[in-house]
């Protein structure tokens, strides 16, 4: 701010050194239209007789720099001078360092003590961007298929075109505003592929040399080649589903809780005598009277033998007395 005051009051003393002066000199030739990308510099030349002794440049009519014979005044970084002769007159050259969207305007070019200026207009373009959606893709061969290219926060919108880098039987396209965006445009491809190869797209606007573009692979495939990759495709969905489901029903069919799926089932078989020798026992142990009392007959020997059987749900073992 203070560097900014410095600048008017300059400016200001400049101003009054020179009112009662009185000057021959004029703008031979004013400055000329200018478009620029936003971001980038723009340049504006002021051609003047010889005896001047200041130069004052407006954007927008707002004095953004002053020029004096011996050096320039300047209040705001992005506005920068050069002067230099030619053929004995003085061009004094206004600089706007990166250019701003809000900088589109009317820039003038005028002299003290001077009713004479010249003008011209500063047009600013933004370049935006640029993609194709689905990136590279993988076609069948001699098939019709679409490639559609969108440009988005380009001020004005942009031309674009095509570079087709494939060989094909037919290709055209349409390019314009996209219906769903009116602040974008769209380009639609339409070929018949027969070969592998690069699709690229290009947007360029009028005026600077302004343009982008971008670039995917194309792969073809042949019809049977794609019959066979969506059956392998299926089969490998098929295998997974399967997968899950035994999976599934192993996880939650068990009943006994000391099961874990993760150990190896094991199915023994047994034979029908052992069967019928089980069920003989225990048709035996229901029959038996229950104990009453204290017991003085004799136990005989400590006990029968204990034999174990191995059946065939894992991890089920019945003891059984034998009699």
């Amino acid at each position: 701010m203070e560097g900014s005051w410095k600048g008017i009051l300059a400016v200001l003393v400049v101003l009054a050194g020179l009112a009662a002066s009185g000057s021959s000199y004029q703008i031979i030739e004013g400055p000329k239209n200018a478009t620029v990308v936003e971001g980038s510099e723009a340049h504006f030349n002021c051609t003047i007789s010889q005896g001047w002794r200041l130069i004052m440049w407006t954007l927008n009519d707002v004095v953004v720099l002053s020029v004096t014979p011996t050096e320039p005044i300047i209040t705001n970084d992005r506005f920068t001078s050069a002067s230099y002769e030619e053929g004995g007159n003085s061009v004094s050259e206004m600089i706007i360092h990166d250019v701003q969207l809000q900088d589109a305007g009317r820039v003038k070019c005028s002299l003290q003590n001077s009713d004479r200026d010249a003008s011209a207009f500063l047009s600013v373009q933004v370049m935006g961007e640029l993609r194709i959606p689905r990136g590279n893709l993988i076609v069948t061969e001699d098939k019709p298929c679409n490639v559609t290219c969108h440009a988005s926060g380009w001020i004005p919108l942009p031309d674009i075109s095509w570079e087709i880098g494939v060989p094909v039987s037919h290709s055209s396209y349409y390019s314009g505003p996209d219906p769903n965006d009116l602040q974008s445009a769209v380009s639609v491809l339409t070929l018949t592929p027969q070969g592998n190869g690069t699709l690229t797209c290009l947007a360029d606007m009028k005026g600077p040399n302004a343009h982008k573009s971008v670039t995917v692979n194309l792969t073809v495939v042949h019809p049977s080649w794609e019959s066979s990759y969506q059956s392998e495709i299926r089969k490998s969905a098929s295998v997974k589903t399967n997968k899950e489901t035994v999976e599934t029903k192993v996880k939650s069919g068990s009943e006994n809780k000391a099961y874990s799926p993760d150990e190896p089932r094991t199915t023994e078989l047994v034979s029908p005598a052992l069967e019928s020798s089980e069920s003989s026992v225990r048709e035996q142990q229901r029959n038996r009277r229950p104990y009453q009392g204290p017991d003085h007959r004799w136990q005989g020997p400590a006990g029968p033998p204990q034999v174990s059987f191995i059946m065939a749900s894992p991890r089920t073992v019945r003891n059984v007395t034998l009699v």
